[in-house]
C-alpha cells in the first residue's frame, strides 16, 4: 500500500506563493509518476503537473505553465506555485502512478489533499 501526505496548502494574496509538499511512503520502491490535481469548489477534478521519477522533464497543464514548478527528490514531490490567481483556489490533491494518460483522473494513488485559498 502507498500513503501520499500534502502539506503547504494555505491562504495567501493574489500574485503571492505557496510551495506545496507531498511524501510518499508504503510500497514505493520503484515510484513511477507523480503529480498534482486540484479541485475547485463546484468544479470536477483538474489534472495539474506530472513528473517521472526521474525528476525531469514536469508536464503542466496549460494554466499554470510559467508559475508552477514542479520538482521531485525521490518520493518527495515538491509544487512551487508563484504569482497565485484566485482562479487557482482549490483542494491540491498528490496523485502516484497514473493511467495511460495522465491529466485523466483514474490515478491508483490519492492523498487526502491541501487547500490553498487566494483571495484579490
Amino acid at each position: 500500500q502507498v500513503q501520499l501526505v500534502e502539506s503547504g496548502g494555505g491562504v495567501v494574496q493574489a500574485g503571492g506563493s505557496l510551495r506545496l509538499t507531498c511524501s510518499a511512503s508504503g510500497r514505493t520502491v520503484s515510484t513511477p509518476v507523480m503529480g498534482w490535481f486540484r479541485q475547485a469548489p463546484g468544479k470536477e477534478r483538474e489534472f495539474v503537473a506530472a513528473i517521472g521519477n526521474s525528476g525531469t522533464n514536469p508536464y503542466y497543464t496549460d494554466s499554470v505553465k510559467s508559475r508552477f514548478t514542479l520538482s521531485r527528490n525521490k518520493n518527495t514531490l515538491y509544487l512551487q506555485m508563484q504569482s497565485l490567481k484566485p482562479e487557482d483556489t482549490a483542494v491540491y490533491y498528490c496523485v502516484l502512478d497514473p493511467p495511460s494518460r495522465v491529466y485523466d483522473s483514474g490515478w491508483r494513488y490519492w492523498g487526502k489533499g491541501t487547500l490553498v485559498t487566494v483571495f484579490s
